[in-house]
């Protein structure tokens, strides 16, 4: 009897461990496959002090510095002595094997905003026909103060500027909504003016390349609003890594369509500065200069 009970006890045993085994396997399979899918590659953008920038694929760092492979040097150390800044690059960014960068201005139009806004620390500076200048800076990421001047008034010691504070916040999925003001007052004006100006409100749908806004806003004059709202139109559309479409558009209360602005142009963008070629326009326009009156601006962001 014993050489049976100790037979059945050694069966019991082996069919222990081997269910063990396939109830362990496809536990240890998961947890390999999951350590297989979370340590994907990065890819760096490093800026040297120097004002190079080398991109690639991160493969380490040690005392000598940060190693990438690069497409057209191979492997490259960077000393650490040496490097200015760094990011990591999304990869969702890359498109046909091209990375395109953040769109550098998203956050407007031709002069009017979308809802969407700088970051924290983020500024940039605009400057329209070479003697409008503007200047926005992120307090948050979701509120953005800004202001500017107008060139020739200032040299001729009667300037006039304006500021620009708008707050934004996100709704839903591709959409997002704001408000703000532009109030605008010069030393020129007579001692009772205190100034004009509107106060909107916005709504953008889509994403940072390719979106459209509606606005509503009231006009102001010392205090007192208007009664029929402004209505802006406006989008853009990123057609590759450096170039994209704009268009603002502008309905003023008018008892015709000559109230209303049109605008439509190109965007030049590289990281950190675009460049705006458009032509602004209505019949009244038209009927002199078909093409309509050329728009040039150029905009530099600072910061992140």
């Amino acid at each position: 009897m014993a050489a049976p009970a100790l037979f059945i006890r050694h069966f019991l045993l082996i069919c222990c461990l081997l269910l063990s085994a396939i109830v362990c396997l496809p536990a240890q399979a998961q947890t390999d496959t999951t350590i297989t899918q979370t340590i994907q590659p990065q890819r760096w953008i490093v800026e040297t002090k120097d004002g190079s920038v080398y991109q690639g694929i991160f493969l380490g760092q040690d005392e000598n510095g940060i190693r990438l492979q690069t497409e057209s040097a191979g492997t490259i150390i960077i000393p650490h002595n040496k490097v200015k800044s760094y990011r990591i690059l999304d990869e969702r960014n890359y498109r046909n094997g091209q990375y395109w960068y953040e769109n550098p201005n998203a956050s407007r139009y031709l002069f009017s905003p979308s809802a969407y806004s700088l970051r924290r620390g983020e500024a940039y500076y605009q400057n329209t026909y070479l003697v409008l200048n503007s200047f926005n800076y992120g307090v948050t990421d979701n509120f953005t103060i800004g202001g500017g001047f107008e060139l020739i008034s200032t040299f001729s010691g009667e300037p006039t500027f304006f500021f620009t504070p708008k707050y934004t916040f996100h709704i839903a999925n591709k959409w997002r909504a704001g408000g703000g003001v532009l109030y605008l007052t010069s030393t020129l004006a007579d001692d009772g003016f205190s100034g004009l100006g509107i106060g909107y409100g916005i709504v953008t749908y889509g994403n940072t390349d390719n979106n459209a806004t509606v606005g509503l806003g009231y006009g102001f004059v010392d205090g007192s609003f208007s009664e029929k709202p402004i209505i802006t139109l406006s989008g853009m559309t990123r057609l590759s890594r450096r170039i994209g479409l704009v268009s603002e558009n502008w309905f003023v209360p008018s008892e015709d369509i000559s109230g209303a602005i049109y605008s439509y142009g190109i965007r030049f963008m590289g990281e950190r500065i675009t460049v705006d070629l458009a032509f602004l326009n209505n019949p009244d326009i038209a009927e002199s200069v078909t093409i309509g009156v050329p728009y040039v601006d150029f905009v530099i962001k600072f910061g992140k």
